[in-house]
């Protein structure tokens, strides 16, 4: 079954961010002009549609994708999305306690790294 993509709000001309901010990057940008389409979806179908979606607030959402970045060890994005998650109300001491809790599940490396690029932005 194929969902149409019309119902999905339209966000192609700026990036989007969860609760209604606009990021603008050298990293966005250069992906915008390289991969069009997967920075239209990133828009359209992540920013614009899941992260809007009422079933969970956008708190718990950055929670869960801070989570995911960890376990993954996605410290490109963690940079971007550990400051993201403070915006929308995760406190700091809720995010290292996640990569602390995550050092069991995720592996020590993956939480020592998180934990090193969380004190990198709390120290910007």
């Amino acid at each position: 079954m194929t969902k149409s993509t019309s119902t999905l709000p339209s966000t192609t001309s700026q990036s989007v961010v969860g609760a209604g901010q606009r990021i603008y990057s050298p990293a966005r940008q250069q992906l915008r002009e390289t991969a069009p389409k997967l920075m239209q979806l990133t828009d359209d179908v992540l920013f614009g549609y899941m992260w809007e979606r009422p079933q969970l607030s956008k708190r718990d959402r950055s929670l869960i994708t801070c989570t995911a970045l960890v376990a993954l060890g996605m410290t490109d994005q963690m940079a971007s999305h550990f400051p993201r998650a403070l915006m929308n109300g995760v406190t700091k001491e809720e995010l290292i306690e996640m990569i602390t809790h995550m050092a069991f599940y995720a592996g020590w490396p993956n939480a020592v790294t998180a934990a090193l690029k969380a004190g990198e932005l709390q120290a910007a």
